[in-house]
């Protein structure tokens, strides 16, 4: 498989919105496929319907199975409420096969969510090994938590292609991620007002990574 592993500093920061952004910027491009392997909160909560409506995904675009969860707490938590445990090695015997698509693949919270008493979402990513494109905020405290899931990335050497950063522009929190993360911000995403896939779609094709230094995982030929 290759893609992208879409993580962020918190749960509902924006991620879901961002790997729907990802089929309007480079559907183009390549042959994208979505998977979310972890849902807690379901099904009031369904990621993959989201990206589904805001990607304005085709069936084939999106991989639904996965470990789908009630409780809208963390994968450990919610898990233990219904009596189960979740480990990475079932999740990998539930990811899709190998195919044309570069994946975009959305993690449940940040990089350090148990996922057990001993396991956390870093160790889905470091056994997918993929590069991962790191959702965060905008606001006052971001520049602490999104330095620090940098810092736990780069501690198991994983790759970071580059931070989208979600709410109202704040260029002095970006200037500082960028130079103290040593990381590029591939694009400032704003509250849309309506909250629609046309909206998203006229963002992410201006605005979203706009040098393209996605394309190495997300662009091929077809």
């Amino acid at each position: 498989m290759k893609g992208v592993f879409v993580t962020g500093t918190d749960t509902n920061i924006g991620k879901t919105a961002v790997s729907a952004a990802l089929f309007h910027r480079y559907r183009r491009a390549a042959d994208l496929c979505y998977w979310k392997p972890i849902q807690t909160g379901f099904p009031q909560d369904d990621d993959t319907e989201t990206v589904r409506a805001l990607g304005l995904c085709a069936e084939e675009e999106i991989y639904a199975e996965g470990i789908r969860l009630a409780r809208p707490l963390s994968p450990h938590l919610s898990a233990q409420y219904c009596g189960a445990e979740i480990n990475v090695e079932q999740l990998l015997s539930r990811k899709p096969q190998e195919n044309s698509c570069a994946w975009i693949v959305e993690g449940a919270g940040g990089v350090l969510v148990p996922i057990n008493a001993h396991q956390f979402m870093m160790d889905l990513i470091v056994a997918l090994a993929f590069p991962t494109l790191v959702v965060a905020g905008s606001q006052l405290g971001t520049i602490n938590h999104t330095l620090l899931t940098i810092a736990a990335l780069r501690s198991r050497f994983v790759p970071i292609l580059g931070i989208v950063l979600a709410g109202e522009p704040n260029a002095d929190n970006r200037r500082s991620i960028e130079t103290y993360g040593n990381v590029p911000v591939l694009g400032d995403m704003p509250r849309f007002s309506p909250f629609t896939a046309e909206n998203l779609a006229g963002w992410a094709e201006r605005h979203l990574d706009p040098e393209g230094l996605l394309a190495s995982v997300l662009s091929k030929p077809r």
